[in-house]
């Protein structure tokens, strides 16, 4: 594998299957860690990258997929012509232990981000990430949401303006949720029944589950974003049941939305989806583009 040649680590979890294929066994969590680090370096030119142990360890390409959609949705909403990406600020909400929103788009597009975070122990971890890979340093800034109850409230300051909004908001309901998916996950990658429960890509309470689940949070961020719909162009969420899309959308109808999109990703057998919408008229979003975007 090419990937190994800049990270050797990675060369103790790579073995041949009885397909005669190079693979990895990705129910291991050291080699999914391994991987992303690996990835991280060779595509992105991280250095340096560590989690804390237990914590949520993402998929890269399908975070990656997210970023380049949203560079996509700056696209159309700018007459098909691309904005000046050096301008653009994004807040990613729930930043994670991992960072890998803003590494992602600031190495891909030079967007610069800020990161609220709710745990010390994930706002630690991502802060040693920030400070030891000098290409984040000017680009990243991070913020600790110090109210439980609030998502935008006292991270977006006064007089503040973000382009885009990104979150991966927690999809289970409970602990006991979650670790039944990631169960189901185990057995399926390895094919055998998964008797111990685990979570091969980590995740801690406020990153796999939340009280009332995915919609009850998704909801919560759209009223709150009703009090910020001046400040924000788009505000955009992953939606990982698409059960939720429609009530979603009836929803942010109610609160006055002028806009809203459902932008469907797929990569090989993995669907998934982000909704995004935005409170500016077409004056106000004319406005915008020409004072923030050239």
């Amino acid at each position: 594998m090419e990937i190994s040649k800049s990270s050797p680590e990675l060369l103790e979890f790579i073995f041949t299957n009885s397909y005669g294929t190079l693979t990895l066994d990705f129910s291991d969590p050291k080699a999914v860690l391994a991987l992303n680090r690996a990835l991280l370096k060779h595509d992105y030119q991280v250095d340096f990258w560590e989690i804390p142990a237990g914590f949520l360890c993402p998929p890269i390409p399908g975070r990656a997929d997210y970023i380049h959609f949203l560079a996509d949705l700056l696209i159309q909403s700018n007459n098909q012509k691309r904005p000046n990406w050096e301008k653009i600020r994004v807040l990613d909400l729930g930043t994670g232990a991992n960072l890998i929103y803003p590494i992602l788009g600031v190495s891909s597009y030079g967007w610069s981000f800020v990161g609220s975070e709710i745990n010390l122990i994930a706002f630690e971890s991502a802060r040693k990430i920030k400070e030891n890979n000098p290409s984040l340093q000017s680009k990243v800034e991070l913020r600790l949401q110090g109210n439980s109850s609030k998502l935008f409230d006292s991270v977006i300051l006064p007089d503040e303006f973000f382009d885009l909004t990104c979150c991966n908001p927690p999809f289970f309901e409970s602990e006991e949720e979650a670790l039944h998916a990631n169960r189901r996950k185990v057995q399926n990658l390895k094919g055998i029944k998964a008797v111990k429960p685990s979570h091969n890509f980590g995740g801690q309470a406020n990153e796999l589950w939340t009280e009332g689940g995915e919609l009850q949070f998704l909801r919560k961020m759209a009223l709150e974003s009703t009090q910020f719909k001046h400040q924000v162009f788009w505000f955009t969420s992953l939606v990982s049941k698409s059960a939720h899309v429609n009530p979603m959308r009836s929803y942010l109808e109610k609160l006055g939305v002028t806009t809203q999109k459902v932008i469907e990703m797929e990569q090989g057998n993995k669907k998934s989806r982000f909704i995004a919408w935005t409170f500016l008229n077409a004056k106000q979003q004319e406005s915008w583009k020409s004072y923030r975007w050239k």
